[in-house]
C-alpha cells in the first residue's frame, strides 16, 4: 500500500479482534471532520469483511487496502 494521500489520523489496532477494531474506527470516526484520511493498522483477517461493510454502511470512502508482513492496511476517507 502507497501512503500517496494525506494521512490525517493512524489508527493501530493491530492485536485486538472483532468487533474492537470497527469499534475503534468508528469513534475515530466521530472525532475528526468530513474528508479526512485514516490509515488503520489490523491484524483481524475479520476486518477484510467488516471494514469496508462499515464503509459501504456509513458512506465513507475505502480508498485503498492491502496487506503486507501478515498485517492489513486500509486507507478511509470521511464521507458526509
Amino acid at each position: 500500500m502507497q501512503d500517496s494521500h494525506n494521512i490525517d489520523k493512524l489508527l493501530d489496532t493491530t492485536g485486538l479482534f472483532c468487533p474492537e477494531p470497527v469499534m475503534m474506527l468508528h469513534s475515530t470516526f466521530k472525532d475528526i471532520k468530513v474528508g479526512d484520511v485514516v490509515k488503520v493498522l489490523a491484524t483481524d483477517p475479520s476486518t477484510t469483511r467488516d471494514i469496508p461493510k462499515f464503509c459501504l454502511f456509513l458512506g465513507h470512502e475505502l480508498i485503498e487496502q492491502g496487506e503486507a508482513d501478515s498485517q492489513y492496511q486500509y486507507l478511509i476517507r470521511k464521507g458526509g
